[in-house]
């Protein structure tokens, strides 16, 4: 899977799926942004057909429904839509 890597502070282990077209995953990417924390993201809807379809079996193991954004964090919890709070306490930002 192609994820795009950006660069920061490391608070562990944070991917964010995401579409290119979606405003609450833009708010979501500005926020891990304006956090400065390390994080791993992929546009989902950018992706070719098998690999997408590889993508959204990772995405339901963790979120059922498949909406955008959502966020895993160090494979254990899981932040579906953007929720500043949830997820700066997923990954430890205070």
């Amino acid at each position: 899977m192609r994820m795009t890597h950006a660069k920061g502070n490391k608070m562990g282990k944070v991917v964010l799926y995401a579409l290119s077209t979606c405003g609450w995953c833009r708010k979501t990417k500005r926020l891990l942004d304006k956090m400065g924390i390390e994080y791993s993201y992929v546009d989902v809807d950018l992706l070719e057909d098998k690999e997408e379809d590889e993508v959204m079996k990772e995405i339901e193991r963790w979120n059922p429904k498949c909406s955008f954004p959502t966020v895993v964090v160090n494979n254990e919890k899981c932040i579906v839509g953007f929720n500043e709070e949830k997820i700066k306490k997923a990954v430890g930002y205070e």
